[in-house]
């Protein structure tokens, strides 16, 4: 569903001063004229691994998860995306097609640019490409670096490691509404869904969480940090 804005916010939009701040006004208003917002419901699809890539999109509000689908049919989770985190990262140089697919996991807003534009823009503007480039490079880290961080660990800690994710830079509090189905977590971190449902259970009994439904609270985030540093 197209926001139908007719005024252009890029001018105010937090994005701005992330990416596009090598833009002077007139480049601004030539931006608002290649990009459209659209709003996705929560558990909707953003793209599908192995559709054209037709454009530049960036998450300007709410939570997104990336996940590629294995010829068997299962789903390997590569990470969950915040705002002002690209939604089609690398692959709109690295290929026709995306790699992977973008699902909504909370309602969300994705601005969607003219993919021609970007790769004129890219092509004229140094400035605009070097911050461009650092961008993708700060993201490409951090999913690798979760990836490694994660292999390191056991259950306990793996565990122990997305709880505090999402607390601690998703939503900045202790007290969350887990996103992300048990099935989900487990797919993220490459264990059973049983393994997940059960250390989640031991960390209720033995007091690290408090479980209402999909609300989490982390009660006690020493114990977290130290299952998550030690597993």
């Amino acid at each position: 569903m197209e926001l139908k804005n007719k005024n252009c916010i890029c001018e105010t939009c937090e994005f701005r001063h992330i990416v596009f701040s090598y833009l002077d006004d007139d480049g601004i208003q030539e931006l608002c004229d290649n990009k459209i917002e659209q709003a996705f419901r929560k558990g909707e699809i953003i793209n599908r691994e192995g559709e054209p890539v037709t454009s530049f999109k960036y998450l300007k509000s709410g939570l997104v998860k990336l996940f590629r689908t294995t010829p068997s049919g299962e789903e390997q989770v590569i990470t969950f995306t915040r705002p002002f985190e690209f939604v089609s990262n690398m692959s709109v140089f690295s290929g026709e097609k995306y790699r992977y697919s973008v699902s909504a996991l909370e309602d969300s807003v994705v601005c969607i640019v003219k993919l021609s534009y970007i790769k004129d823009l890219f092509m004229k503007n140094g400035s605009f490409a070097m911050g461009l480039l650092t961008r993708m490079a700060e993201i490409n880290e951090k999913i690798i670096g979760q990836a490694l961080d994660l292999r390191q660990k056991n259950l306990v800690g793996r565990i122990a490691y997305v709880l505090l994710y999402f607390g601690k830079e998703i939503y900045n509090s202790r007290i969350f509404d887990l996103p992300v189905s048990r099935k989900e977590i487990a797919d993220f971190i490459g264990m059973s869904t049983a393994n997940v449902i059960r250390t989640m259970s031991e960390f209720k009994k033995d007091g690290i969480i408090k479980i209402d439904g999909k609300t989490i609270e982390v009660a006690d985030i020493n114990k977290l940090e130290i299952l998550s540093r030690r597993g």
